[in-house]
C-alpha cells in the first residue's frame, strides 16, 4: 500500500506505509473500498494513509492507531453516547465534530467506514445545530488541552 496511490494502482507518491496491528485491519477496509469509483488513499498532511472518496477524506487509522470515521454529527454524538467511541482529537485540543475515534478493534469497523463513505461521496452538508443544545455536545471542548 502506499501513501497517495489510488486503490486501482495508479500511484501518485512513492513513500511506502508500514502497517500496525490497527492498520492489518484497516488493510481489510481498503481492499473493501478498492474497486469504487473515485476512491483513493492517502495524501499529505492530515489523514495522509486514510481512504478518500472524491478528494474528500472519510477513514483513516490515526497517529495513535485509532480507527477513525467521519458521520453526521448526530450520528457521531450518538456513538460517543453510546460509548462505542470517543470525539476525536487530532492533537491540538480541539474536538472534531464530525470525527469518531475507537481504540479497539470491533465488528462494526466496515460498517462504519461504509456510513462514512456514504455521508461523504453524497457531499452532505451539515445538520445546523438545534437550539438550546450547543452546550450539550459530548464534542464542546473546555478550551485548548483540556
Amino acid at each position: 500500500m502506499k501513501i497517495g496511490s489510488r486503490l486501482d494502482g495508479r500511484s501518485r507518491d512513492r513513500k511506502d506505509v508500514v502497517l500496525t496491528e490497527s492498520d492489518a485491519v484497516f488493510r481489510t477496509i481498503v481492499e473493501a473500498f478498492q474497486k469504487k469509483a473515485g476512491v483513493t488513499i492517502g495524501g499529505k498532511g492530515f489523514g495522509s494513509s486514510g481512504l478518500k472518496a472524491n478528494g474528500k477524506l472519510f477513514v483513516m487509522i490515526s497517529s495513535r492507531g485509532q480507527f477513525v470515521v467521519k458521520l453526521p454529527r448526530m450520528r457521531a454524538q450518538e456513538l460517543v453516547r453510546l460509548g462505542k467511541g470517543k470525539p476525536f482529537d487530532p492533537g491540538h485540543g480541539r474536538l472534531m465534530k464530525e470525527w469518531v475515534s475507537l481504540d479497539s478493534f470491533e465488528s462494526s469497523w466496515p460498517e462504519l467506514a461504509k456510513e462514512a463513505y456514504e455521508y461523504v461521496r453524497q457531499g452532505v452538508r451539515r445538520a445546523p445545530t438545534p437550539r438550546g443544545t450547543r452546550g450539550s455536545s459530548p464534542f464542546r471542548s473546555r478550551g485548548r488541552g483540556a
